[in-house]
């Protein structure tokens, strides 16, 4: 039987959703392990003289515990 776990991130880029997608879980499986899954909560943008200047989202990221 495994446990998973969920924690929840905040993401952003400069670029777009999937590059701060990428990013996010890029970051986070440094420290943690046996990731296995993430959904995208929430996204937003930044907006700067009339254009997107940063993307952001959050995550909720399962990982089984060792």
């Amino acid at each position: 039987m495994s446990v998973a776990k969920i924690i929840e991130i905040s993401c952003e880029s400069t670029k777009s959703f999937e590059d701060a997608i990428q990013s996010g879980i890029a970051r986070a499986s440094k420290t943690v392990h046996n990731i296995k899954g993430a959904w995208v909560k929430e996204q937003q943008v930044v907006i700067e003289n009339n254009k997107i200047s940063v993307y952001r989202v959050d995550l909720k990221v399962t990982f089984v515990l060792d």
